[in-house]
C-alpha cells in the first residue's frame, strides 16, 4: 500500500510544478523584450549625443557665409578661409582668412606655395594679407595694451619711420625683443602696428594690426613690413576688408584702428 500510494501521489506533484513551469515560460519573452527595448533607447540616446564630425565644406564659389564669433556677425567669401574645416556657416570660435594684395580679393583659391627653389633664392614677393577673427574672451583689448603694456618694454624716444609714421624699438631682453611699435606719429589711434624686423635671407618682417569688435571678437591682421613704404593704401585696404566681412548693418566705422 505505500508504495502504491506513492505512485498515485506523484501526479499530483507533477501537476502543482507544472504551472510554476508555464508561468516562468511567459515571463522570460517578457525580460527579454524589456532587455531589447532598454538597448535600443540606449542606442538611441548615444546617437544622438555623439558629438559628429561636420558636414563637408561649402565650396570656394559659394556665396558669402553668414557667421557668427562670440555673437559677432561676419559675411565671408569661402575663398578667402584658408582652413576648409571652417568653410562653413554658423557659430566659429575663429576662422582664419587670406586675401590678394592689392585687389582684395580672396586668397585661398588658386593659391599656390613657393618651391623649395624660391624660398631658397631671394625674398619671394609677397602678395596676400592675412585676417584672424577670434573670440576675445578674457584678453586684454589692443587699445588697453598699448596703454599699459607695450610702454614697459619700449624705448622711451620714438625715431622716424617709414614716411609719416613714427618707430618705438622694443628693448632687448623684454618678450617684444627684435620688434618695433610703429603708428601714425599725428593720430596713432589710427594706424599703430608691432612689427618683427627683416630676418637674414628670405625672412620678411611681419606687422600685426589689431582691431577690437563690439568688446567681443579680435581681429588681427598680418602683412609684410616691407609694405610700410605705402601705410596709408595698407591702412585703406584693412579698412575695406574690414568693413567688407560685416554684415552692410553691422558695419564697423572705418579708421578705427587698434581700438
Amino acid at each position: 500500500m505505500t508504495i502504491l500510494s506513492q505512485f498515485r501521489r506523484e501526479p499530483a506533484a507533477i501537476r502543482r510544478a507544472g504551472p510554476r513551469r508555464a508561468s516562468g515560460g511567459v515571463l522570460l519573452p517578457a525580460l527579454l523584450l524589456l532587455m531589447v527595448l532598454m538597448l535600443c533607447a540606449v542606442a538611441y540616446i548615444v546617437y544622438v549625443l555623439w558629438p559628429r564630425w561636420p558636414g563637408g565644406p561649402v565650396s570656394l564659389d559659394a556665396p558669402e557665409l553668414p557667421i557668427t564669433i562670440a555673437g559677432i556677425a561676419f559675411d565671408v567669401p569661402p575663398a578667402s578661409i584658408r582652413v576648409p574645416i571652417q568653410r562653413r556657416p554658423g557659430a566659429h570660435d575663429r576662422v582664419d582668412l587670406a586675401f590678394m594684395w592689392p585687389s582684395l580679393k580672396p586668397g585661398v583659391a588658386g593659391a599656390k606655395l613657393p618651391t623649395p627653389e624660391a624660398l631658397a633664392g631671394s625674398m619671394p614677393a609677397l602678395d596676400r594679407i592675412f585676417i584672424t577673427i577670434a573670440s576675445a574672451g578674457e584678453a586684454m583689448a589692443p587699445a588697453e595694451r598699448v596703454r599699459t603694456i607695450y610702454p614697459r618694454y619700449a624705448s622711451v624716444e620714438p625715431v622716424s619711420g617709414p614716411t609719416g609714421l613714427a618707430l618705438l624699438a622694443f628693448r632687448e631682453g623684454t618678450p617684444y625683443q627684435g620688434e618695433d611699435l610703429i603708428y601714425d606719429a599725428v593720430t596713432p589711434e589710427d594706424f599703430l602696428v608691432r612689427c618683427t624686423r627683416n630676418g637674414a635671407g628670405a625672412t620678411p618682417g611681419t606687422c600685426l594690426y589689431e582691431r577690437r569688435i563690439e568688446e567681443a571678437a579680435d581681429i588681427v591682421v598680418r602683412f609684410p613690413r616691407d609694405w610700410l613704404d605705402d601705410w596709408q593704401a595698407v591702412a585703406g585696404g584693412i579698412d575695406r576688408l574690414i568693413q567688407d566681412l560685416r554684415p552692410p548693418s553691422r558695419a564697423v566705422p572705418a579708421a578705427a584702428g587698434n581700438r
